[in-house]
């Protein structure tokens, strides 16, 4: 089935008229919002009536958990991420996300929208106006206000009734009489299913009794001497959201003074965290490196944070973590924590890019992703409070953002950075590359071509400071102009040919300043005396070189990008695997020798590249080889080996996670297998390929020249097979699920 639910909670009991009110209202209205208290069990029910509807939806259901939010800068890009849209397009983010959901007959559930309901509202507004088939089912304690919102209030669970009584005995894992103190539990805390929840792990610590003893002495006590009940902002629903706040407030004067230190530190989470994430941010005074794993296991007993899923990763409820921050704020730790997280995620971050380039590639690159919530949390705290420390944090973990298909969060991060910091060097140049990287991505070839002209400036800046030892070299500022070094090229690549040839003439319009900056350093290296370590070019031109050449050969013009690599690559010496950025400039050479017709060169070098970054276990480079490969085999005519090759890239870049890299491997499969004359599967590959493409928010695009021969072969199949049938299969494919279709097109011999 299409879309993306999380599992339901195996604790869910009763609510079967709420379930019928909402599953009526979901056929009658676009629009429902489920109201009610923190704690009332909204997302569940919501969870349960998503998964009870989703067959009505043939374009699946589809989660978003906005509680990771702070604010509403980053709404569309999490609602497009949800509904599987890495969005490629440098456009307005809300277009991107309409046009993806126009033509589509979808359930979107936005769960708790309380602290964003305005912005929420104007979102689903506008997506419900562009988009027919669009249902939305939200979750928030109060209405959206969006015209023709149906609103459906969640009362807690009748106190008296069977229902929380279930509930608190699945909780407390026993079962207790319907007469007894179970049953005055349930009817002190009103039903309300996050407090029973609460109260069930106290149970299993001291029995029912003794919990229906201390509820009783606390709850039938004068309201201000109960706890020290914090003031709240909600003007709804006062006197059952006191009760829950007493409930968690009870909660929190049975533990321990660790736990309850450790709880109010933790609220600075907003993802799931791991025990070495807790023990980074957390320790301090008595809560140290020995005690804080203890006091994490007692708020798991006491059913305060979530005990750990099958990756070690631990969360609190939004309600539990907002409790923890009023009290963090209370002992006056609120910055001196936020510091330490935002701290943590930097250096997680700066890690994160050191491993890149080796056999942990893969495991932090997912790392990064798993982190994603925090590491946004922590860079937007950056960007108040260090803007220098914000930008070394967004150019450490933006290349793995874009190619995980986070272009519009690694550019937002990027271009605040970039604007708010004054720091120069090295961090910034490996900013301004991965801005660029990021540009070229989303087609926005004029302002890439800027960019990169900025990072080879200040790329030269960086490393002539470096060597040198000096504050500044005149001349070399980033807004400088340009140098000359003795070497320049002019206008390199206007003979292009071959598959990556431009017939749009986009590429006589680009400027070449990039280009001629980054080889020119490289002569400039070499002519002052090649055999000076420090001369040579580092590994920022080595970027910045790679960038440039990546720009080319997206523009269609491989003889630049084989002139400013080359160039680069000669003066800088070295072994191809000897970094990612070496790396990076021999890929590109490949591809540019691709571009250029010398395939058997292009091909003898792809191969030895492979086989470092097999040694290496690198995955990026090796899945770029990969598809390169797979492109020599169709120029030299040989679909079988093109075949194997594509298939081993769409396993690298399924393992990546990538959609864009997974859309042009589909299109090289499709057009080798339809070049073998096998019409049906190419159908069937291109089908689920067009999926993918829309999946990225952009047209069918790629390399010129293999855009050509896939028209050529694919007319051909058409051709044999009869157009009908290969529209039918194209349109199942196309219609289906597009992981069941990745799986059909990854069965196949690989080619070595």
């Amino acid at each position: 089935m299409r879309g993306h639910l999380p599992d339901e909670n195996p604790g869910f009991v009763g609510r079967r008229t709420e379930l019928e009110r909402i599953s009526v209202a979901l056929a009658e209205n676009r629009l429902v919002t489920v109201t009610g208290v923190g704690g009332v069990g909204k997302t569940r029910l919501a969870l349960r009536a998503a998964h009870r509807a989703a067959e009505r939806y043939p374009d699946g259901a589809w989660w978003t958990d906005l509680t990771q939010l702070d604010g509403d800068r980053l709404l569309v890009t999490l609602v497009a991420d949800s509904v599987d849209l890495a969005d490629h397009t440098p456009g307005m983010a809300t277009t991107g996300l309409c046009r993806r959901l126009a033509d589509d007959r979808l359930l979107l559930v936005l769960d708790s929208c309380e602290h964003l309901a305005e912005p929420c509202g104007r979102l689903v507004a506008e997506l419900l106006a562009a988009a027919p088939g669009l249902t939305v089912l939200a979750t928030s304690r109060r209405p959206l206000g969006v015209e023709g919102e149906h609103v459906i209030t969640l009362d807690p669970l009748p106190p008296a009734g069977q229902d929380a009584l279930e509930l608190l005995r699945g909780a407390a894992g026993e079962d207790f009489p319907a007469v007894g103190p179970a049953g005055e539990i349930c009817v002190r805390l009103e039903g309300i299913p996050l407090a029973l929840e609460l109260a069930a792990a106290q149970i299993r610590l001291q029995g029912a009794e003794a919990v229906r003893d201390q509820l009783g002495s606390r709850f039938d006590a004068p309201p201000g001497t109960r706890f020290d009940l914090l003031a709240h902002t909600e003007r709804v629903w006062p006197s059952r959201h006191q009760t829950l706040r007493a409930a968690i407030g009870w909660s929190h004067e049975l533990s321990a003074p660790l736990e309850r230190l450790l709880w109010a530190r933790l609220s600075v989470f907003r993802g799931p965290f791991d025990l070495a994430s807790a023990t980074a941010v957390c320790v301090g005074g008595p809560l140290n490196r020995a005690t804080l794993p203890g006091a994490l296991d007692g708020l798991v007993r006491a059913s305060v944070v979530r005990a750990a899923d099958a990756a070690g990763r631990h969360r609190m409820l939004d309600t539990i973590r907002e409790y923890g921050a009023t009290w963090l704020d209370r002992t006056g730790e609120t910055a001196t924590v936020a510091e330490r997280h935002a701290a943590h995620f930097r250096g997680l971050a700066r890690r994160a890019e050191a491993e890149w380039h080796g056999a942990r590639q893969l495991r932090w690159y997912r790392t990064v992703d798993a982190h994603h919530t925090d590491l946004r949390t922590a860079l937007d705290r950056l960007l108040r409070t260090d803007p220098d420390a914000a930008l070394d944090l967004v150019g450490s973990v933006a290349f793995a953002w874009s190619c995980r298909g986070r272009l519009r969060e690694a550019r937002d991060g990027l271009e605040q950075a970039l604007l708010l910091s004054d720091v120069r060097g090295r961090v910034r140049a490996r900013a301004l590359w991965a801005l660029g990287v990021t540009l070229v991505l989303q087609g926005e070839f004029g302002p890439a071509q800027e960019v990169s002209e900025r990072c080879a400036r200040e790329a030269r800046y960086a490393e002539y400071v470096e060597h040198a030892g000096y504050a500044e070299e005149p001349g070399y500022g980033e807004h400088a102009g340009p140098v000359d070094h003795g070497v320049s090229v002019d206008h390199a690549g206007s003979v292009d040919h071959g598959v990556y040839a431009d017939p749009s003439g986009h590429a006589e319009r680009t400027g070449h300043g990039a280009y001629a900056e980054a080889v020119a350093h490289a002569g400039h290296a070499a002519a002052r005396g090649a055999g000076s370590r420090r001369d040579r070019p580092g590994d920022l031109t080595l970027d910045a070189a790679a960038l440039a050449g990546l720009l080319a050969l997206t523009t269609g013009r491989p003889m630049a990008a084989y002139v400013v690599v080359g160039h680069v690559l000669d003066a800088a010496r070295g072994g191809p695997a000897d970094s990612a950025a070496r790396l990076r400039c021999h890929l590109v050479r490949v591809f540019a020798l691709t571009g250029l017709g010398r395939l058997d060169e292009a091909r003898e070098r792809a191969l030895a590249l492979r086989a470092r970054c097999q040694d290496l276990d690198e995955h990026w480079t090796r899945t770029a080889l990969e598809y390169q490969l797979a492109l020599t085999g169709l120029l030299e005519g040989d679909p079988a080996a093109a075949s194997g090759h594509a298939r081993a890239m769409l396993e690298g870049t399924r393992s990546l996670g990538a959609s864009l890299g997974v859309a042009l491997g589909l299109d090289v499969l499709a057009t080798a297998l339809a070049a073998a004359g096998d019409g049906e599967r190419a159908a069937d590959v291109s089908g689920t390929g067009e999926a993918y493409w829309r999946s990225t928010g952009q047209p069918r695009r790629g390399l010129p020249g293999l855009r050509a021969l896939h028209e050529k072969y694919t007319d051909t199949v058409r051709a044999s097979i009869g157009e009908p049938a290969y529209e039918e299969i194209f349109v199942r494919a196309l219609t289906g699920l597009p992981q069941d279709g990745l799986d059909r097109a990854l069965r196949g011999p690989r080619h070595g």
